[in-house]
């Protein structure tokens, strides 16, 4: 897709999303931020525009170079799997919102194991120092079963859901893909963020550009969680 992706309407509340972060989880000036599955690098840029120091990390090629395209100074971007991070309390806050890399992982690229997203939330907790924060949002599992459309398939062993949809490139030229994405219940989460070290402070119902103070329920598409490193 390269720039196409930000096309879609999703990606347009880039601004709101930060706001909002950043009235929940106040960063000193300077912070450093590690953005986990950064894609094009929107979040990352709105938070370098702002001051801070900022290092996106993404499995795609074509999205990091892209990335690298007008980054703010004090932005960086590099070519990396979630799930193989060597990073070791480098940072203020570790971010991965957007399904940016946490809940991408299931389906085919899994192979064999069968819980890849907890590897990657152990990554992204052992990045943040103690006392720092991990931000993420995740696909509700109860709006994706209870909403399961002709087509789709959802495998309710490893909790991934399965849609086949069409992307455009730059050309504008269609293309059928699928899209296979983990989904998660509350108390799944609480329980991935425990083993990861991590103690919640809040786990609130969201949808792109639209991060609410309900509670989670069926109706909204993710769940966002902030989440504090212990020690």
């Amino acid at each position: 897709m390269g720039p196409a992706y930000l096309r879609y309407a999703f990606t347009k509340g880039t601004r709101s999303e930060i706001d909002e972060l950043l009235r929940r989880v106040p960063l000193r000036d300077g912070a450093r931020v590690l953005d986990v599955g950064c894609g094009p690098g929107r979040h990352a840029h709105e938070l370098g525009r702002r001051g801070f120091v900022v290092h996106g990390v993404d499995i795609s090629e074509a999205f990091v170079d892209l990335a690298r395209v007008d980054a703010p100074g004090g932005v960086t971007f590099a070519a990396m799997d979630a799930r193989t991070m060597r990073f070791e309390g480098e940072f203020d806050l570790v971010l991965s919102v957007c399904q940016g890399a946490f809940g991408l992982s299931g389906g085919p690229a899994a192979g064999r194991l069968l819980d890849p997203d907890r590897q990657i939330l152990e990554r992204m907790g052992r990045a943040v120092r103690p006392g720092g924060h991990v931000v993420f949002t995740a696909f509700n599992a109860y709006l994706q079963v209870a909403n399961l459309v002709d087509g789709n398939e959802f495998d309710a062993e490893r909790g991934v859901h399965c849609e086949v949809t069409e992307v455009r490139d730059p050309a504008g030229v269609a293309k059928e893909v699928e899209l296979w994405t983990t989904c998660f219940t509350p108390r799944e989460l609480r329980l991935m963020c425990e083993l990861a070290g991590l103690s919640i402070e809040s786990m609130t119902a969201a949808e792109p550009g639209n991060w609410t103070d309900f509670p989670p329920d069926g109706n909204f598409p993710e769940l966002l969680v902030i989440a504090r490193r212990e020690g």
